[in-house]
């Protein structure tokens, strides 16, 4: 029987939605072992100038616990 757990995080990129995603995912996977997927519930830009400055992604990520 598997257990898994899930967890929120929020990551930013200067570059793109999906490079924040990586780097959330990333640094999660320094932590925790066993990252079964995650569940974007979340985008947003900050924009400064009139320029996008930064993409945030807020997610969900699922991990078996053991």
């Amino acid at each position: 029987m598997s257990v898994a757990k899930i967890s929120e995080l929020t990551a930013e990129s200067s570059k793109s939605f999906e490079d924040a995603v990586e780097k959330g995912i990333r640094k999660m996977a320094k932590t925790v072992d066993n990252i079964e997927g995650a569940w974007i519930k979340e985008q947003k830009v900050v924009v400064k100038d009139g320029e996008i400055s930064a993409y945030r992604v807020t997610m969900k990520i699922t991990f078996v616990v053991k």
